[in-house]
């Protein structure tokens, strides 16, 4: 029965990377044809006003309406979006699957911590656009979704066991959940930090990539940006002390410098300094961006080189 589960999850994820590759391409394609449709839009707008800058002023802001009118909605986002909602769905799923395979939460090694940290981040994802429209976003989440599962199903699967006796705790279910979804929150945090230095650039110099005159201009995606990463900052405070007290549970002591936890501590410690020289230093534009998207590095440095090439207390790796 535990074998048969953990080939129907397999499946699911499986089924849910065929689906995030339509996604992904039809979001490529959407910020394709955004830059294009930018660039006629604005040679157009630009022609109706040399042609009409003799005429009466009424006429010319009927043709800019007209102009305007005649910028495309953009469909292929919209269908990109469903067909990840679909994805996400049979994400999930297969998490759930192997959970109920393993009899535990699905988060005991790399292959099962990919899994899941991959599905809360394709979930917050897609919550997120109840408070705002982030689906152009869509393009760097499924990729980042497809390379993390790519790599899980090749290099990280282990079979279903048994829990290691440190980790046969429910402190396992809130330590890893939070860190999971803090983590995801930086991910998303780190996308519009880079999409603001690219649009704060084009908006500095008139010079960049077509399709980010589409988008949110650099002051309200570093806004976003920052709203994010605070939130994000709140569930990693809330990991560091809940591993602390887990680490006492589990080894009599709150502290014991192990490379997981120095780690973790360094990068609260650096999103706490984005914040703080955001809000008390004056730290706007391209310097927070840059400090969020060196947080977001060490967040990669910590899953990708941390978990499988330092040694220590936390090597539950599986592999």
């Amino acid at each position: 029965m535990t074998a048969t589960l953990d080939s129907y999850s397999l499946v699911a994820i499986y089924s849910a990377m065929a689906i995030y590759v339509l996604a992904f391409v039809l979001f490529a394609v959407d910020l394709a044809k955004r830059s294009a449709n930018s660039h006629v839009s604005s040679d157009q707008l630009g022609m109706s006003e040399k042609q009409l800058a003799a005429a009466s002023g009424s006429v010319a802001t009927l043709e800019r309406t007209r102009v305007a009118a005649s910028v495309p909605s953009y469909g292929l986002e919209r269908i990109a979006f469903a067909l990840t909602v679909l994805a996400t769905v049979l994400h999930v799923a297969a998490v759930v699957l192997r959970g109920v395979a393993q009899g535990f939460v699905p988060w005991a090694n790399m292959f099962e911590f990919s899994l899941t940290s991959s599905a809360i981040v394709a979930v917050v994802f897609v919550l997120l656009q109840f408070w705002q429209d982030l689906r152009f976003l869509g393009a760097y989440i499924v990729g980042g979704l497809l390379i993390t599962l790519g790599v899980a199903t090749v290099n990280f699967y282990v079979p279903v066991k048994p829990l290691p006796d440190a980790l046969d705790s429910y402190w396992l279910v809130i330590h890893v959940f939070v860190a999971a979804s803090g983590t995801a929150l930086f991910a998303i945090g780190a996308a519009l930090s880079l999409l603001q230095l690219l649009q704060a650039r084009r908006e500095s110099s008139g010079k960049g990539i077509g399709f980010l005159r589409t988008l949110p201009r650099a002051v309200r995606l570093e806004n976003s940006a920052y709203l994010v990463t605070v939130v994000g900052f709140v569930f990693w405070t809330f990991t560091l002390v809940a591993g602390a007290i887990w680490a006492e549970r589990a080894w009599g002591r709150y502290w014991g410098w192990d490379t997981k936890e120095v780690w973790t501590f360094i990068i609260w410690v650096v999103y706490a300094g984005y914040i703080h020289a955001r809000a008390t230093r004056g730290w706007r534009g391209t310097r927070s961006a840059w400090l969020a998207l060196i947080g977001f590095a060490s967040v990669l440095f910590n899953y990708i080189v941390v978990n499988q090439f330092f040694k220590g207390l936390h090597s539950y790796s599986g592999l």
